[in-house]
């Protein structure tokens, strides 16, 4: 069985009812969170409580990992296999769910899984990604694109076609279908971390127990703002958080990352 959590911060249920259906209507699902950080309540998804749907108002903005972690010990409690952590922003086919869970039931070593993801145009988001290093993150929102194409390519793995199965360091956080067993061992999101680099620690440290992989052979729909490339504010906590991911895993000195980037880089010729 399955749980789902949405985190919402000052959404309408008009943006993500369609999200709503199409998982109430999985035949996977055990139960849907609602986490909403919202500064006050939200009556429409009050009034749409059912039995697999609960929402749940935690009266200030904790941060994304924070409100997922409320679903996710939710899960861990009653024993649930898998948790799929979503944003509010996805178009997901009901089918996809089961899908998902059925390979993740045929594969014991897999902790973690991120399918295919895709603008609403059709065009591939490139969200397989090595290990960062500082470079990565923070010289490339201000260094023009030509200048880093060619490690940009690199990092978000390109040459490998997205199109077969493999293991990535580093998923992103707008789909992560985890298995309960390995949060048990890796732990649940660090909540030092209020947004953005929760998803990187998170699948590295599923990563030391399992392997978290991409599924090309379910695709969903992002529209993915990338809000801190546009906010002010939001552009603020992203670096200082981002800061707090450094300071955790290494700077420069970050030996298993160089091991782990290295074996894949060679793997499919990044």
């Amino acid at each position: 069985m399955l749980n789902v959590s949405i985190v919402i911060y000052k959404h309408s249920l008009k943006e993500t009812e369609s999200l709503i259906r199409s998982i109430l209507g999985s035949e996977v699902l055990n139960k849907l969170f609602i986490i909403d950080n919202s500064p006050t309540p939200a009556d429409d998804f009050k009034k749409f409580e059912q039995e697999k749907l609960t929402y749940f108002f935690t009266g200030r903005n904790i941060g994304y990992g924070a409100g997922h972690n409320i679903a996710l010990r939710k899960t861990m409690a009653g024993g649930v296999t898998y948790h799929l952590i979503l944003n509010p922003d996805i178009i997901i086919e009901t089918d996809a769910l089961k899908t998902m869970t059925d390979y993740m039931e045929k594969h014991s070593d897999v902790g973690h899984m991120m399918p295919k993801v895709v603008y609403p145009s059709g065009e591939t988001q490139y969200l397989c990604k090595l290990l960062p290093t500082p470079f990565d993150l923070f010289f490339r929102r201000f260094l023009p694109e030509k200048w880093i194409i060619r490690r940009t390519k690199r990092f978000e793995m390109r040459n490998s076609g997205y199109d077969k199965i493999m293991e990535v360091p580093y998923l992103s956080g707008c789909c992560m279908l985890l298995r309960t067993e390995a949060l048990q061992k890796a732990g649940l999101f660090d909540e030092r971390f209020f947004l953005y680099p929760e998803d990187i620690d998170l699948t590295r440290r599923i990563g030391e127990f399992y392997q978290t992989i991409f599924y090309p052979h379910v695709t969903v729909v992002h529209h993915h703002a990338k809000g801190s490339y546009k906010n002010f504010k939001l552009m603020v906590i992203h670096i200082w958080n981002l800061i707090k991911y450094f300071n955790k895993w290494g700077w420069l000195c970050d030996h298993k990352r160089k091991t782990i980037n290295q074996k894949l880089i060679k793997k499919w010729d990044l």
